[in-house]
């Protein structure tokens, strides 16, 4: 079964409209406007009005050298290809190019008429705005993406839970027979939400960040750490009294993945740790201080990690309960 998604939908309405109304008003190649609004009808709001800016504004410059070189050497093939030169290199310096396939329809428009009048150009003007306003009627509205959002941060949450305790057991244990799925699943999520969260920007005209995107962007660099905390802990030689320490305080980190920002509890827990690591004595065999180095620079990596989400400032409670929203901290 194949599956009619909301674009498609507002595509074929758009269509309808744009068709209907250009034969309603009487326009000649009326079918042309629907032509207009397949072409202008975007993924986000942002992508559909500068579609239609671009249309409309190569539309008129082929309108003008068409005007010109018809009537002033002839309607002949090699015209339009003489029009086609001179167009082509103009939209491109005026940023306009997407336009050239409508511009294009036009042109022929103009060619077979043999002859142009104001009614022509007035008819030709009417199908561009009448596919062009279809287009963004159509696109006015978008659906909200903040329950899709907000799936994809929980589950990057989860799974920023279990690395982080698949972490703990190593530090307690020293032996692992995890398969690391999750690394390869976060990466992805991490794409796709960043993806998403950056349409969710374009369907909004009046601000030009989002704290969704930004969010994801933190999550991606706190992942990267992740993935150089776990080569570190790989590398420690053997189990000390220290692993068993950052091993508490990580299951109390992983237990409190959270999208709003107390950071600063953590960081300060992480401190109040390492100054207790300072007092404690020191290694006996080089085996335990190679241990206790990893252990302090896995610290570093951890920190880092507390310092990108201490410098995030949250994302805003959602405008309707979730029903997965975790309780944490971090």
């Amino acid at each position: 079964m194949f599956k009619i998604g909301y674009r498609t939908l507002k595509t074929a309405a758009g269509t309808t409209l744009a068709i209907f109304l250009a034969q309603l008003a009487g326009l000649d190649s009326f079918p042309s406007a629907g032509i207009i609004t397949i072409l202008c009808t975007k993924v986000t709001k942002k992508k559909s009005l500068g579609a239609a800016y671009s249309r409309f504004i190569a539309c008129l410059i082929a309108m003008v050298y068409s005007t010109i070189l018809f009537e002033l050497i002839g309607y002949n093939p090699v015209i339009i290809g003489i029009i086609l030169l001179l167009l082509i290199p103009t939209t491109v310096a005026l940023k306009v190019n997407e336009g050239i396939v409508t511009s294009g329809v036009i042109i022929l428009h103009l060619y077979t008429a043999e002859h142009i009048t104001l009614d022509l150009w007035l008819n030709e003007l009417g199908i561009i705005i009448i596919g062009i306003g279809s287009a963004l009627l159509m696109n006015w509205y978008m659906p909200s993406l903040e329950n899709k959002l907000i799936d994809y941060q929980q589950k990057i949450e989860e799974n920023f839970s279990k690395i982080l305790m698949e972490l703990v057991n190593y530090l307690h244990t020293n032996e692992s027979d995890w398969d690391g799925k999750e690394i390869t699943e976060t990466t992805k999520l991490l794409a796709e939400a960043k993806t998403l969260a950056f349409r969710d920007v374009e369907n909004h005209f009046l601000r030009e960040d989002d704290v969704y995107y930004h969010y994801f962007k933190m999550r991606e660099k706190q992942f990267e750490i992740i993935e150089r905390i776990l080569l570190l802990a790989t590398n420690i030689p053997s189990k000390v009294k220290q692993s068993k320490m950052l091993g508490e305080f990580l299951i109390e980190l992983s237990n409190n993945v959270h999208p709003q920002n107390t950071a600063i509890i953590y960081l300060q827990k992480l401190d109040e740790m390492e100054q207790i690591f300072k007092k404690m004595e020191l290694p006996m065999t080089r085996e335990e201080f190679e241990s206790r180095a990893a252990l302090l620079q896995l610290m570093k990596e951890i920190e880092q990690y507390l310092q990108l989400k201490h410098s995030f400032k949250g994302l805003p409670e959602p405008k309707k309960q979730h029903e997965k929203l975790k309780v944490g901290e971090n």
